[in-house]
């Protein structure tokens, strides 16, 4: 039997602002808020990890006392489901990202920063 990924863990200064920003890019909703963690997922799965098969892995943010310093190594690329890229990348905008350079080129994506600087990428391919 192989593993499946449900989670993933992102460090940073303020896990609610940031959660508030990632539910909102993503659809998902809080499922714990303790202390310096909260966790995000599907409201349409909400079993997660219990659920046989694929399922959308949650995000937990975690409070750290270190700031960013360096390009991330692991990155979340976002697909518009709903909407062309250049669409999205307004509303994502609108929420609080930046656009970056990382120095991507001419590419299909648009790379984007979280409000903590964390890169993200938005694909150019609409996936329902």
């Amino acid at each position: 039997m192989a593993s499946k990924f449900t989670d993933l863990e992102i460090d940073c200064a303020d896990p609610r602002a940031l959660a508030r920003f990632w539910c909102a890019v993503l659809d998902y909703e809080v499922r714990d808020d303790r202390d310096d963690v909260v966790t995000i997922g599907s409201p349409l799965v909400p079993e997660g990890r219990d659920r046989p098969g694929p399922v959308p892995p949650t995000l937990t943010f975690a409070r750290v006392p270190e700031g960013k310093t360096v390009k991330n190594r692991l990155h979340i690329d976002v697909n518009p489901t709903d909407r062309e890229q250049d669409e999205e990348v307004r509303r994502l905008l609108d929420l609080g990202a930046r656009h970056a350079d990382v120095g991507q080129g001419e590419v299909s994506w648009v790379v984007l920063l979280d409000p903590e600087g964390h890169e993200f990428c938005v694909l150019a391919g609409r996936h329902p």
